[in-house]
């Protein structure tokens, strides 16, 4: 159930709405000219800094855009110790627009428990060529997260016949090859901005 009351309200305000960052946080940030990056991450580092794990925990409990903001907020902020909720989030996909955050979350944390987790929404949605949902931005931080730690699960996923060539050829939103060099280059982006303002 998502939370709609005051305290939720104040920490959107707060941490969600300054210059409409729960917008640029899903690849807006990754295309800012200087002018605009520059300030950008410096607030967002402030933020992860300032944030406290109940204002964190309470973001999660929102809407789309608390809980995108949330997970690059506790990703900056090296918060390892929310990866089994961004897991967990990401599994029930209970919202749109913001499991590509979770993901980005995982693979940035980049161990092989963050790879156990991105593997289990894949395990589970790949199978549903039906659904438009994160199942790229996950296949791209699998490869992301595996390359940091050299685990090998995204290759059962990714060898013929496995369950991302099926799932790709069965979706009807997917076009071109079943490559994911795209989608790994972008989490491999968005995985360099945070450590950028890790490092402020």
């Amino acid at each position: 159930m998502i939370r709609h009351d005051p305290e939720i309200q104040a920490l959107y305000r707060r941490y969600c709405l300054p210059e409409r960052r729960y917008l640029k946080l899903a690849g807006v940030v990754l295309r800012m000219s200087c002018e605009e990056y520059e300030p950008f991450i410096h607030a967002l580092a402030a933020d992860a800094k300032a944030v406290s794990d109940s204002e964190l925990t309470i973001l999660f409990e929102g809407s789309w855009r608390e809980r995108r903001t949330a997970a690059w907020l506790a990703a900056v902020s090296r918060r390892d110790h929310f990866r089994e909720r961004l897991g967990a989030l990401l599994l029930e996909s209970e919202v749109c627009c913001a499991g590509g955050a979770y993901c980005v979350a995982l693979a940035s944390f980049g161990t092989a428990r963050d790879a156990d987790l991105l593997a289990a929404y894949l395990g589970r949605y790949l199978r549903r060529p039906d659904l438009a949902y994160d199942q790229p931005t996950a296949m791209g931080a699998l490869a992301y997260a595996e390359s940091v730690f050299h685990g090998d699960r995204a290759r059962d996923f990714l060898q013929e016949g496995g369950l991302w060539p099926r799932w790709f050829q069965e979706a009807p939103h997917m076009h071109g090859d079943d490559g994911i060099s795209t989608y790994l280059g972008g989490i491999r982006l968005a995985c360099a901005v945070i450590e950028e303002c890790a490092g402020i």
